[in-house]
């Protein structure tokens, strides 16, 4: 381990990660912030940045990178998106200054359904670092799936981002969980209830009337009603998986998932059940190798 030379910092809507890197891009320090930019008030970010983040981890002096929701009209200043096709390259010559020695990293839109746009802040320097982390990677056609409040499927071809997808299936699981007659503070942690829900799921049509299911299933048959938020996991998530892919324009044969792992392996059966191969990869250690692939000093 080296002397540190970069701040980096993946700052999103509830909490603010960083790290200060060496000279090949290895973590020396690291440390959670309760700084999301919906905790901030307006004009706040700047102050907060300098009297706790620089000094919880001895980073005065230091150039920072920054990613995510902090780029918003939430966050420090408003840095435009990037349109897609887009590589590290195009977001190395979009990066915006916050302040002295510290940039932020432009988030990525594409055409999205509907006609209407599509956009992700903070994903986008995770999947370009999970290309910068293997040449390999760097070529030919790519599916990535983020995971997440708001999953991110992601169409990548040749080292850049082509276009992508976004679906509300965290956050639809999170307000069904705690404002729906669904409404249960039980663990997901049932899996033959998880795996019920993903054969209840189909091809992830008429999601609204599947959803039922999981209210039916306890009131008009024998499931026990803790098994409900497992159930429900895997009837979104089944839902998710059977039918966005689709939206990029073809179905992978093969999807690299990249976030929590616990998140990412809930996906990776849904795939495998349906006959797509999955591997989970550290969405930490992702964003890591794409921030300092953006942000280390020449």
């Amino acid at each position: 381990m080296g002397k540190p030379i970069l701040l980096a910092c993946d700052w999103g809507t509830t909490n603010l990660r960083a790290w200060t890197l060496d000279q090949a891009g290895a973590v020396v320090a690291d440390r959670d912030f309760p700084l999301g930019v919906s905790r901030l008030a307006p004009g706040e970010a700047a102050s907060r940045f300098e009297s706790e983040v620089r000094p919880g981890l001895d980073a005065a002096g230091l150039p920072a990178i920054l990613c995510g929701m902090v780029g918003s009209n939430l966050g420090w200043i408003t840095v435009p998106y990037a349109e897609c096709p887009a590589g590290l390259g195009d977001l190395a010559t979009r990066l915006t200054a916050a302040a002295e020695r510290v940039r932020i990293v432009p988030g990525l839109r594409c055409e999205g359904l509907a006609g209407a746009p599509d956009v992700m802040r903070g994903e986008e320097t995770q999947v370009l670092g999970w290309l910068a982390q293997h040449p390999d990677r760097r070529t030919g056609r790519q599916f990535v799936c983020h995971p997440g409040t708001h999953a991110k499927w992601v169409l990548v071809e040749d080292g850049r981002v082509v276009r992508f997808v976004t679906a509300m299936t965290g956050e639809l699981f999170a307000v069904l969980r705690e404002h729906s007659l669904l409404r249960s503070d039980a663990p997901v942690d049932d899996d033959a209830a998880f795996e019920e829900g993903l054969t209840a799921a189909g091809q992830g049509d008429a999601l609204a009337a599947r959803l039922f299911t999981a209210r039916a299933r306890v009131v008009g048959g024998k499931a026990a009603p803790g098994s409900t938020p497992s159930y429900l996991s895997g009837l979104l998530i089944g839902a998710e998986v059977a039918s966005v892919p689709r939206l990029l324009g073809e179905a992978p044969g093969e999807v690299a998932l990249l976030g929590d792992a616990r998140l990412c392996e809930r996906y990776r059966r849904a795939l495998t059940r349906i006959g797509i191969a999955a591997e989970a990869f550290d969405g930490e250690a992702a964003a890591i190798a794409g921030l300092f692939a953006l942000g280390a000093p020449p």
